[in-house]
């Protein structure tokens, strides 16, 4: 039985802390599925078509990487692409808590679903797709978060 895993989120935008989680949840599972997840409460800054072309082109060539777009519960994508693993990435004790909650609620509703975190290095730990979008809104620099596809759509550098 092939062992697919949902590394779900909103990327908005993809930060080089993502690709890091991706890329080391591709080496433990056959398949990774990164799933932009849409959510009404939220405003994106970025397109989800923007955000899924710039995975599917950092990804090309990593077969076992795919990216889709989803929206509902994230338990219920699972199911329906076949993850019974959802990875998380934790930078802090504060996050955590706040992904421990959210994987008890997923595990209450499917408890066949199991939920992996995977540490970020320290080089990682100031990179948060929040703090980013507020560089770039601020007409600040965060090229050294980005890929360089991210990068080059949004500085043309």
């Amino acid at each position: 039985m092939e062992k697919i895993a949902l590394f779900p989120g909103t990327f908005d935008p993809v930060t080089i802390g993502h690709l890091d989680i991706a890329r080391r949840a591709s080496g433990l599972f056959d398949k990774v599925v990164i799933g932009i997840g849409t959510n009404i409460a939220k405003v994106p800054m970025y397109s989800v078509e923007q955000r899924k072309q710039w995975l599917d082109d950092i990804f090309v060539d990593e077969p076992n990487i795919e990216t889709l777009v989803y929206e509902g519960l994230t338990v219920d994508f699972c199911q329906k692409i076949g993850a019974k693993f959802i990875v998380r990435g934790i930078r802090f004790v504060s996050d955590f808590e706040y992904e421990k909650m959210i994987a008890d609620m997923n595990r209450s509703l499917d408890n066949t679903i199991e939920t992996i975190f995977l540490t970020c290095l320290p080089i990682y730990n100031s990179v948060a797709s929040t703090m980013v979008r507020d560089v770039i809104k601020n007409n600040g620099d965060a090229s050294q978060f980005l890929p360089d596809e991210v990068r080059k759509t949004i500085y043309g550098k």
